[in-house]
């Protein structure tokens, strides 16, 4: 829901948010509420109301998922930077294949996080990137150096930077269907009621997928799975 304060406080870093992750959401929320100098200008859970929302007063930094209901966040980011030109904005998302960073940096984005931290190490990025750093997660960065030394290309097509002598990971029919909603974002309660399993059930299946891709989060079991093109077979 589209949500913004009446007056703005000189003293403090204004943040606005644009996710549709009810509980990401929430726990932000509920950290930046225990934080003295960052305050919560406005949240919107679209595309369409982040754009709404570029058209009130800009705030000091803009946290933007890609996944949105209706559409791109890059959508989002790239109106930002016309509208909210002074405004920095970092993307918070599971997404961390090669053509979704590429394209948020080339929008505008300032940061790229993958939400495999805590609400309150996010908020200590927020202070990052409004003191004047990148916050960009490990696997993220990797990426980006391998692209700028030469070593590896970045394709928007999956299973192209994988190694012809590299064996896929063998994965079970529920595996590749429980991995396949984790890459659209389902949180595992939201896969169990899909699959009609309990959230004990899907639990097990995650982590029989982290052993065979040897991850230790969504976000690299996401990235992964776009390298080796796991859901193209």
């Amino acid at each position: 829901m589209l949500s913004r304060p009446s007056t703005l406080s000189q003293t403090s870093i204004h943040v606005a948010l644009v996710d549709d992750d009810v509980e990401f959401q929430r726990a932000l929320i509920a950290s930046i509420s225990n934080t003295p100098d960052i305050k919560l200008w406005g949240t919107a859970a679209t595309r369409a109301q982040g754009l709404s929302l570029l058209e009130q007063p800009p705030a000091d930094v803009l946290l933007v998922d890609l996944g949105l209901p209706d559409g791109s966040g890059i959508d989002v980011i790239r109106a930002a930077q016309k509208q909210w030109p002074e405004c920095l904005t970092m993307v918070s998302t599971i997404f961390g294949d090669e053509a979704h960073v590429i394209r948020s940096l080339e929008a505008g984005a300032c940061g790229y996080l993958l939400k495999d931290s805590t609400a309150e190490q996010l908020v200590s990025e927020i202070r990052n990137l409004h003191a004047g750093g990148s916050p960009i997660s490990p696997l993220i960065a990797r990426q980006v150096l391998r692209r700028f030394h030469g070593a590896d290309t970045f394709s928007a097509d999956v299973g192209q930077n994988i190694n012809p002598k590299e064996e896929r990971v063998a994965l079970s029919a529920r595996e590749r269907e429980v991995l396949g909603y984790i890459t659209k974002g389902f949180t595992s309660n939201e896969i169990a009621g899909l699959m009609s399993v309990t959230y004990y059930t899907v639990q097990t299946y995650v982590r029989r997928i982290y052993e065979k891709l040897k991850v230790n989060s969504k976000a690299e079991a996401i990235y992964e799975t776009r390298r080796q093109g796991l859901l193209r077979r």
